[in-house]
């Protein structure tokens, strides 16, 4: 590759569930996935063996989608400590070739191999034996790919070619990269991809020659950079290891053990979420003042918006009533909602002086501010339920969850839908 560099693009196949097959052998022989419990209605496909993948089941669909396509599937309920347990050992091997291994989620990584080829040797002879050391130490099958850039790495990890890393150069992108689908390419999702078919751009290739300007006069900036992208122009580096950028926001979601159809049901609900967000924010030593919320329908309709607020925040009670004022201009509640979630974002280290406002209760917002310091505090020492509020009370099946410490995964896309600024 000359003077380029040498990016590897690593990923654990249907991650979740072939942790599940190595823990218990026999799930390789029916088909399984992973999944949230359905009785709690967390009923969402997270990952799937390839025994399921062949009746056609994907990831984000409902369970009851997925049994429909197979009766006789398997359902095991995530076990996320083992999940950040094994994908760490996993990229432990990363770390033996580099200093700059940069996770992408728990089972996907890059890794800048440019200065440890001189030590190591050939890029593809080394990506092969990574594989292999995560075969033979950890027992999972890892997909690679190699190319100059981060984006065209993981298109190459993307193929999942058994037999060896598919390699990307400046050769052959073009006949390799460019006919694939437009919506393959990192960070074009089903809104950018119906942008683009509206104009006519169904490939990589396609998108590489069309005019630039057209797409930033559509797109804004995200049209040139997907455009740069498929050119290959993409010259971002692969962080070192443990270096974690800042935080850019904080957020809860979930699924709702039963639809909720008034803002009454709804209200418990997101103090319970807020409360999570605020104590997030705390631990970080982060305040922010752009709320945003997102609501599923029982119809699978997606809404969002958003709000910058006045002053920068921790406190939950702020958090909650700019999310519920939202809530109330976006959302008629004719359909009943299944799921919802609240971020914080605008984020800055946390600051004790803040300029007064005329029109704030600052003694109301203080004494809020302490209450939720206080209950970090009980929770802390004698558990998360030990204190609540007591609205939550009102339906404590709706309201019974601890969503800061079990963790919820949702499939890509979770916040996508339609997106609007109230001022």
């Amino acid at each position: 590759m000359g003077r380029d560099r040498i990016i590897f693009h690593l990923d654990i196949n249907h991650c979740y569930a072939q942790i599940e097959e190595m823990k218990y052998p026999a799930l390789r022989d029916v088909p399984m996935a992973v999944g949230g419990h359905e009785e709690t209605r967390h009923g969402i496909i997270l990952a799937k063996n390839d025994l399921a993948k062949k009746y056609g089941i994907k990831t984000g669909e409902s369970l009851r989608e997925a049994r429909e396509k197979c009766e006789d599937l398997l359902i095991i309920p995530p076990s996320y400590d083992d999940y950040i347990y094994y994908t760490g050992e996993v990229k432990k091997i990363y770390r033996r070739y580099s200093d700059h291994v940069e996770s992408f989620g728990l089972d996907e990584a890059w890794i800048d191999y440019t200065d440890s080829a001189k030590l190591f040797g050939d890029p593809e002879n080394i990506v092969r034996k990574i594989q292999t050391e995560v075969k033979r130490e950890i027992g999972l099958d890892v997909s690679a790919g190699l190319s100059w850039n981060k984006i065209f790495a993981k298109l190459g990890s993307d193929r999942k070619k058994p037999d060896g890393p598919a390699v990307i150069t400046r050769d052959n992108y073009q006949e390799t990269v460019w006919p694939l689908p437009a919506s393959d390419l990192l960070y074009v999702g089903p809104a950018t991809t119906r942008k683009l078919l509206a104009r006519g751009i169904h490939t990589i290739g396609e998108l590489a020659v069309y005019p630039q300007k057209y797409l930033k006069k559509a797109m804004g900036a995200a049209g040139v950079m997907i455009s740069v992208f498929a050119n290959g122009g993409d010259t971002s580096p692969v962080a070192e290891s443990f270096v974690h950028p800042p935080v850019k926001s904080v957020g809860n979601s979930m699924t709702m053990v039963h639809d909720v159809d008034n803002p009454e049901d709804l209200r418990a609900v997101y103090y319970v979420l807020c409360e999570a967000v605020a104590s997030r924010l705390r631990d970080h030593g982060m305040e922010g003042n752009v709320i945003s919320i997102s609501l599923r329908s029982s119809g699978l309709e997606w809404y969002g918006c958003e709000k910058t607020i006045e002053r920068r925040t921790d406190v939950s009670e702020t958090i909650l009533e700019t999310a519920m004022e939202l809530v109330m201009r976006l959302y008629d509640f004719e359909k009943p909602l299944r799921a919802v979630g609240v971020s914080v974002s605008g984020l800055r280290p946390f600051s004790p002086v803040h300029q007064l406002s005329l029109f704030a209760d600052e003694e109301a917002l203080e004494k809020s501010r302490c209450t939720d310091l206080a209950m970090d505090t009980i929770r802390e020492r004698f558990g998360y339920y030990a204190v609540q509020r007591a609205c939550t009370a009102v339906d404590p099946e709706l309201t019974s969850f601890n969503v800061k410490e079990e963790h919820t995964v949702h499939p890509v896309g979770y916040f996508q839908g339609r997106k609007m600024t109230v001022d």
